[in-house]
């Protein structure tokens, strides 16, 4: 007989459920986050075991990687697409698992792609590398907001990044708000270091690749943002239509409407907000480089505000994308823009 197994896994430990082919519950249980102990509950049932559910939560790295080094067949659950019954009264941490199980066993279960092992540190270093450009940013505007505050004048973002703390010193009266630049001055610095160093080894692997060259040719698309766009991707083949793809980076409307009315908004969240950021960027560097790409975001804020222009642009450069990478050629503006 077969078995699905579904597991419910929490910081600090994973709830597993197993049902058969008929949806009859024949084993639960908790047990700590361990490979081992895992491993010890399902190895009885292992050679019948058509599959086992682990929820895409915040933690599921090492679960995953694990059953699978052991042999068993990993399906990661997509929890912004799974509807639970609304009319269900009560359940728990059991429940959950075993209702994981079960949408296995029905062949509806909502399903989130398990990025290869050997390129997922590579993606998340990237992303790294995007929190501490946030960072370098928040200290890059505090410090204008302190500059201004105390001298009545502006200073530059790019004058900021290349100052250095003697020279801060010297700007200010007081001795503690010039400990406070000081601070700023010091943050930003070593993190355009720590970025720096991140990106040198992004690029040394992904330069090689004819995928990276051909993103390249994309409007707006430089070293970083293609990094970016390859790293999140992953095989473009695992999206059949290229409207799969722009949804996946969010650049299509979330809207419910009836009537020609709008009745409120689906799971505008539900993509990569990574991928989302990327292409955003990517048209704002398009708008300002590039006359065609101008001229399309100039009609369309000519109709609507900056946000949608801007979104409407990166819609068309996720999908001029989409088919650089899966026919694997050069980027053609015409047949983007005309």
């Amino acid at each position: 007989m077969d078995y699905y197994a579904g597991c419910d896994l929490h910081s600090n430990n994973t709830v597993i459920g197993l049902v058969d082919e008929e949806g009859k519950r024949i084993y639960q249980r908790r047990v700590k986050n361990s490979i081992p102990l895992v491993w010890d509950e399902l190895e009885p049932f292992k050679d019948n075991i058509k599959g086992v559910v682990v929820e895409s939560t915040f933690n599921w790295y090492w679960l995953v990687d694990g059953l699978m080094e052991v042999g068993l067949k990993l399906h990661l659950a997509n929890p912004s697409a799974i509807k639970q019954y609304e009319g269900l009264k009560h359940s728990d941490d059991y429940h959950d698992a075993f209702y994981l199980a079960d949408l296995l066993r029905l062949g509806i279960l909502p399903e989130g792609y398990i990025y290869p092992k050997e390129q997922r540190a590579l993606r998340d270093l990237l992303r790294k590398r995007l929190m501490l450009v946030r960072h370098r940013t928040a200290h890059i505007l505090s410090f204008q907001s302190l500059y201004y505050r105390h001298t009545g004048c502006k200073i530059s973002s790019m004058k900021i990044k290349s100052l250095r703390e003697e020279e801060v010193k010297g700007f200010f009266d007081d001795p503690h708000v010039a400990l406070a630049s000081q601070s700023h001055v010091s943050v930003i610095a070593f993190l355009a270091s720590r970025i720096e160093k991140i990106e040198r080894q992004a690029l040394r692997v992904m330069r090689p690749l004819a995928e990276y060259g051909r993103l390249k040719t994309v409007y707006g698309i430089g070293d970083i943002l293609a990094l970016t766009i390859m790293l999140e991707t992953g095989p473009i083949r695992r999206f059949p239509k290229v409207g799969n793809y722009a949804s996946y980076c969010r650049c299509v409307p979330a809207g419910r409407y009836s009537n020609d009315k709008m009745k409120g908004l689906n799971n505008r969240k539900n993509g990569n907000a990574y991928l989302s950021w990327a292409y955003i960027e990517a048209a704002n560097f398009a708008k300002r480089c590039y006359p065609s790409a101008r001229a399309f975001y100039q009609r369309k804020l000519a109709k609507t505000n900056k946000i949608v222009a801007i979104k409407a642009l990166a819609h068309k450069l996720a999908r001029a994308s989409y088919f650089v990478l899966k026919d694997q050629v050069d980027f053609n503006p015409e047949k983007l823009f005309g």
